[in-house]
């Protein structure tokens, strides 16, 4: 409730909100915890004055009266700024299970005031729409008599593939001779950890996520790999030996490369890729923007600005005018930085446009592959209008790119990598074996990782979400030391090899039956089946009911 205040055409109501808050009085020991706890100051302590009704006993001789009392409770802040997201920390931290928020069931209008000051609304998290195509794929070729069917739990797998440049015998003896080298290529287990940058996710998170890679390298012999994403990194981990895990990522802003460039003669190890990032699925075509509130003083060292700015990329390269001077300058440049040892390829947003890209790399010697960022991807922040209007879905994108390759008869020599909305809806092995059946070699992941990894509260139905103005309730995307402090590395690390180990249990149960062991079902849509008609002729799979 507002007190003390005029009614405005802005002023809301606890009805008006998506989330309420609901308060027992009679079990709250008044303990402070959740007012302390809240992210966005949704709650704060407050004073309350009840009239009590008081009647004679007997009879009629004396006159009712009345009696006021003042009790101290539980205020919930209507001002939009301060609306409640959701994330339930409060009910977490109290002792009695006093209060918790609840969804509202009518009409959210809180909607129609965020955009205050003319400022649209921009949020992280993903758009709010719980239907995927990826979900409804199913996996229909089983193998009976013809090929032998695999059991997963007793066979040897080999869920590994290339990034990089993979030549055919004939034309690698040919760059052999005719130039003396040949394009470097790393084996990589086909889940990536995607770009999230060291100014985007806590230090914390950061370290917990270095720590959980460099256990399934060393200990699990699984070479996975995560991307840095825009900004640079710790000048110690450019410095040491877990760097071979590593991709780097250049943006548009060139954040961060300063310090990575200075760094290369001190190098003990090469990084694993070079990712030069031309565009993101959450904001295809806009330019990535990390808010002040979460550019502290290390962040901005790191980055070379000042503290306390905001940091917003430019939708592209200011330098590029065209896909081919990209290319020539960009990719062969960052090659060059490392003497031509390191993949080097571009991530953009899918698109209609994506077969332009693609067409051209094919014909770059020094370009490695592809990453193509679905609509559903990213959680940094974006303006909603950008998020949930814009994009392209991965499936199509990545079906159409994958078909042009099988008819430039390169399928196998330029990987691409899928991102945008994998495991959505907890279907991660599933929607990753989809994806590299309609053609992908890897995919890559970011949200999924947070919410399994590090217990992030955001979903699709527009909870929490609040990545962007670094006040995460868990300490995963906020630099506040008093939110980050939240967060164990080592548990993060530990439910990170958690993750793994599981859905390489689950992706060999899937390829298993089509008889595969030795190599992933890349391209292999014949074993996809999909009961809306529609999608089944867009992906060229089959159509079952």
């Amino acid at each position: 409730m507002q007190t003390n205040a005029a009614v405005t055409p802005s002023t809301l109501s606890r009805r008006d909100l998506p989330w309420q808050i609901s308060w027992d009085i009679h079990t709250c020991t008044l303990c402070g915890r959740c007012t302390a706890i809240c992210p966005v100051n949704a709650i704060e302590p407050g004073v309350f004055r009840k009239r009590s009704i008081s009647s004679p006993a007997f009879g009629l001789k004396d006159k009712p009266g009345s009696s006021f009392s003042v009790y101290h409770g539980i205020r919930q802040r209507t001002d939009p700024g301060y609306a409640c997201v959701g994330c339930s920390m409060c009910s977490l931290v109290c002792p009695n299970n006093s209060i918790e928020p609840v969804k509202s069931e009518i009409t959210d209008m809180l909607r129609f005031h965020r955009d205050r000051a003319g400022l649209p609304r921009t949020r992280g998290g993903r758009r709010n729409n719980s239907e995927s195509v990826l979900d409804q794929i199913k996996f229909i070729r089983i193998s009976m008599l013809t090929d032998p069917a695999l059991d997963a739990g007793r066979h040897e797998f080999e869920m590994r593939t290339l990034i990089g440049r993979v030549l055919s015998p004939a034309k690698a003896i040919k760059a052999q001779r005719e130039k003396g080298w040949m394009p470097p290529v790393r084996e990589i287990y086909p889940l990536l950890i995607g770009g999230m940058s060291f100014g985007a996710l806590s230090p914390n998170m950061w370290e917990g996520l270095q720590m959980g890679v460099a256990y399934l390298n060393e200990e699990l012999n699984m070479p996975v790999r995560i991307c840095t994403g825009e900004g640079g990194c710790p000048p110690r981990l450019l410095r040491s030996r877990f760097l071979k895990y590593v991709i780097l990522q250049i943006a548009s802003g060139y954040f961060g490369w300063d310090e990575i460039i200075h760094a290369i003669p001190e190098m003990k190890e090469d990084p694993c890729a070079v990712e030069i990032k031309y565009g993101q699925g959450a904001k295809p075509g806009d330019g990535g923007l990390l808010q002040w509130h979460k550019v502290n003083k290390l962040i901005a060292a790191i980055r070379g600005v000042p503290p306390g700015v905001s940091l917003p990329s430019p939708p592209t390269h200011q330098t590029k005018y065209s896909i081919e001077e990209a290319v020539a300058k960009m990719i062969q440049s960052m090659s060059m930085a490392w003497g031509f040892r390191v993949p080097v390829y571009p991530k953009i947003s899918a698109s209609s446009t994506s077969l332009s890209v693609l067409n051209n790399l094919t014909r770059n010697p020094y370009a490695s592959g592809l990453a193509i960022d679905g609509e559903d991807g990213g959680t940094g922040a974006a303006y909603n209008v950008s998020m949930n209007h814009m994009g392209h879905p991965i499936a199509s994108n990545i079906r159409d790119c994958y078909i042009d390759l099988v008819k430039l008869g390169m399928q196998n020599e330029l990987p691409l990598i899928a991102g945008g909305g994998i495991g959505k809806n907890g279907n991660l092995a599933a929607n990753a074996a989809a994806l590299i059946m309609l053609g992908a070699s890897a995919v890559q992941i970011g949200k999924y990782i947070m919410q399994a990894a590090a217990g992030c509260l955001g979903t699709e139905g527009d909870r929490c979400n609040i990545c962007n103005i670094g006040r995460c309730p868990k300490g995963i995307t906020s630099q506040d030391p008093r939110l980050y402090r939240r967060l164990d590395p080592e548990m993060v690390a530990q439910r990170l090899v958690d993750v793994y180990v599981s859905f390489d249990t689950e992706l060999k149960k899937i390829v298993a039956p089509l008889g595969r062991s030795t190599s992933l079902p890349t391209g292999m849509s014949d074993a996809l089946g999909i009961s809306d008609k529609g999608a089944a002729e867009r992906l060229q799979i089959k159509y079952v009911v």
